[in-house]
């Protein structure tokens, strides 16, 4: 309940000019009634009178701006100004000349967003694949109506949509225009409302249009059979994916893959990109591309320049010397935008009401709404020929006796009662009457009159034949068809999007350019992690921990190998040596949880640094079994980061370690103080990460296996005292020679 507190009574207010009434005082209104007043209006609105387009294939703005030209006669003459156009609109568009002016760039021949423009421009209009390339302002430029449009503007006049009043009342414009084909799927159209979106692609014209025949003759139609694939104005090549185009069509939601264009040019060295994806630009291209070689990601590079101009798109990319361009564009497709995804989200406003729509239903509301259009059209055609076939059943009753309508329009005094003398003296209606009043002089003759009465007959047929499509939905869909067929006749053009297939696509693995030289590599039992050069190495002091640290792993390698560290929680995070960083025995280094993106309390226990992912991989448990797994079991042939199921779950972990052939030999330790040695190949190696292992050494109870290291000679005095004949085994006790030891587990 709203709460109002006054700063003062009301009546002690002075009396000044200019004073308000109810100024100072401060309510305080709750949050939910509030947003639900003023917030939802207003969202409402977006969705509803912004940015969701309807069935027809447009936004208000859209429709407006092309209402606004086809009343302006710009549909077949000439062309105006673009700020006359714009002056225009704001008659129905009260939201400023920029935002019209905007609108109809995007509409325009000259700015290319679209497959079929509606606007045909002249001057400077942008385009749409660069983003800093301004059209010129609206005074200079100049627009008319496309002939395409005629299929949109085509029987406005006949009552085939409903008009409503502009913003002030003093004009009306239409609801949703009488579109003869589906242009909502034809040309692209996207919008963010709140708490909403629309991303429709286009597709091509004479698919869309051979697609919606299909469906107006069997409801069952296979739509996949004439509707190939979306066609973008840009060009470029649609990536197919059969499974990912079925899933667009029938959910309305979606993501395509596209890819630019190219073309090399051997003499020059030069890649030239003829064609970009949709969803990017040339200066986003470019940049990403600069900032690649700044970084030395790609060498291959010698320049980069944009040669876009009056042929249309065009980015040179200078190659240097032995450069393979197929195998330096696949690596561009992966680390740039010149291969992108469209995301489809085929949202449309349905008699007001925002609906995420497949390709077949969408089809299916344009017929519906056009069937209504032709029905409105025939039905008005329909009461006009009746009307004239009325007037014309009057005027062939004049024909019987001339002379005796002279007579009775000379004999009448008064003018208001010639129409009524008429009525009554040959048996006509009002409106047949005011007709034959209305005949002037020179046409009452019978030349005159049989002329018209003979059109009485073609029109009783016109009738017949109208008042029989009412009466047929089969009627009226051939009749759509019939213009659909013509619309293809007119405008259709060939397809700009090159499809090519998924499988088809030979994608080997793209390698990094990255230098390969000495590093010793270091992991401590906290989970930190660093990478130093043995240069540095030497030049550097004692090692940097956190208290209570140690450094577990010591490995001397080179900085072109792969990383893969296991954690307490069944889980290997997998990372190349080059994404570290050279760094100094002075700092901490990485910490491995936080750099990988490891779960919530989840920590790094091991690090296995690989080439060839050769070798196995010991897991020790405090249970005293072992699992011997092959390195292979981690290799992916995806760039995959994370793998679950790492190793079993069964026991708490004791130890892992890392062993590059069968011949090495492992050492372990009990709680109780035993010692065993076993060798690597006395295990079988299992082929399943998640395996429990076998039993390996016996343990009393209450007592636990606590660790396990690589055995080298000279770490025990007598060490064929603790290598077992038989698995599994207890180990030994220390020697007395041997109490003393100190061995580092």
């Amino acid at each position: 309940m709203a709460k109002r507190k006054k700063s003062g009574s009301s009546a002690a207010q002075p009396k000044i000019q200019g004073y308000i009434a109810g100024a100072g005082e401060v309510v305080e209104e709750n949050i939910a009634s509030t947003l639900q007043e003023n917030f939802m209006p207003y969202a409402m609105s977006i969705i509803l009178s912004r940015a969701i387009p309807e069935i027809d294939g447009f936004k208000p703005s859209h429709r407006k701006l092309l209402y606004t030209m086809y009343k302006m006669g710009l549909l077949g003459a000439a062309r105006t100004k673009s700020a006359n156009i714009v002056g225009q609109t704001m008659k129905l568009n009260p939201h400023g000349d920029a935002a019209i002016y905007d609108t109809m760039v995007r509409l325009s021949r000259g700015y290319e967003a679209l497959l079929h423009p509606f606007v045909d421009s002249k001057g400077n209009f942008g385009k749409f694949y660069s983003r800093d390339m301004a059209w010129a302002a609206s005074r200079y430029t100049e627009a008319k109506l496309d002939p395409i449009c005629n299929e949109l503007f085509n029987d406005i006049d006949k009552d085939t949509v409903d008009f409503v009043d502009n913003y002030d009342n003093t004009l009306k414009e239409p609801t949703l225009l009488p579109a003869a084909f589906p242009s909502v799927l034809v040309n692209a159209n996207t919008g963010i409302a709140v708490g909403m979106a629309s991303s429709i692609c286009s597709f091509n014209l004479e698919e869309v249009c051979r697609t919606t025949i299909g469906l107006l003759k069997d409801p069952d139609f296979d739509i996949m059979s004439t509707l190939i694939a979306p066609d973008f104005t840009g060009g470029a090549q649609i990536i197919y994916d059969k499974q990912a185009i079925e899933n667009v069509y029938r959910t309305g939601r979606g993501s395509i893959r596209l890819r630019a264009r190219y073309s090399y040019d051997k003499y020059a060295n030069c890649i030239d990109v003829l064609s970009i994806p949709q969803t990017t630009t040339v200066e986003a291209v470019i940049e990403k591309i600069i900032d690649l070689v700044k970084q030395g990601k790609i060498r291959e590079i010698a320049d980069i320049r944009d040669e876009t101009g009056i042929d249309g798109l065009k980015i040179t990319i200078d190659l240097k010397r032995s450069t393979n361009p197929d195998k330096l564009m696949q690596k561009l497709y992966k680390m740039t935008p010149l291969e992108d995804t469209f995301s489809c989200n085929f949202n449309v406003l349905i008699a007001g009401t925002p609906r995420v729509l497949g390709v077949r239903e969408l089809l299916n509301e344009w017929s519906a709404f056009r069937i209504e259009c032709v029905k409105r059209r025939t039905y008005f055609d329909l009461h006009k020929k009746q009307d004239r076939l009325h007037l014309l059943r009057g005027l062939e009753k004049i024909l019987l006796d001339i002379d005796k309508a002279i007579r009775i329009i000379r004999s009448t005094e008064e003018e208001s009662m010639v129409v009524p003398n008429l009525m009554e003296g040959f048996g006509i209606d009002e409106v047949q009457a005011e007709y034959v009043a209305e005949i002037k002089l020179r046409h009452l003759n019978r030349e005159y009159i049989l002329k018209h009465t003979n059109d009485i007959s073609q029109l009783e047929k016109d009738i017949a034949e109208l008042e029989a499509i009412l009466g047929s939905n089969r009627k009226i869909k051939a009749i759509i068809i019939k213009e659909l067929e013509n619309i293809i006749k007119k405008y259709a053009q060939p397809r700009r999007s090159m499809i090519i297939y998924a499988d088809d696509i030979v994608e080997d693995e793209v390698e990094e350019d990255v230098p390969d030289y000495p590093v010793n590599l270091f992991f401590t039992k906290e989970g930190y992690f660093k990478k130093i050069t043995p240069l540095s190495l030497r030049m550097g002091g004692e090692q940097k921990l956190k208290e209570g640290d140690e450094v577990i792993e010591r490995i001397e390698t080179t900085n072109n190998c792969e990383l893969v560290f296991f954690s307490d929680r069944q889980q290997a995070y997998k990372a190349k040596a080059p994404q570290f960083a050279d760094t100094k025995a002075s700092v901490l280094g990485d910490y491995i949880p936080s750099k990988l993106g490891f779960d919530e309390g989840e920590n790094a226990v091991y690090m296995v640094p690989t080439k060839d992912y050769t070798g196995f991989v010991f897991f020790f448990f405090e249970n005293g079994k072992a699992a011997k797994v092959s390195m292979e079991a981690y290799a992916t042939k995806t760039n995959r980061k994370k793998l679950t199921g790492a190793y079993s779950d069964k026991d708490k972990l004791a130890a892992i370690l890392f062993a590059p052939d069968d011949d090495t030999e492992i050492l372990l330790r009990s709680s109780s103080g035993r010692r065993l040695i076993f060798k690597a190949s006395s295990l079988t190696t299992k082929t399943s990460r998640a395996t429990q292992g076998v039993a390996l050494m016996k343990l009393t109870k209450g007592h636990r296996l606590i660790s396990a290291q690589i055995y080298t000679e000279g770490m025990l005095a007598d060490p064929s005292r603790y290598r077992a004949k038989n698995l599994p085994a207890m180990g030994q006790f220390p020697g007395a020679d041997e109490a003393g030891e100190q061995i580092s587990f």
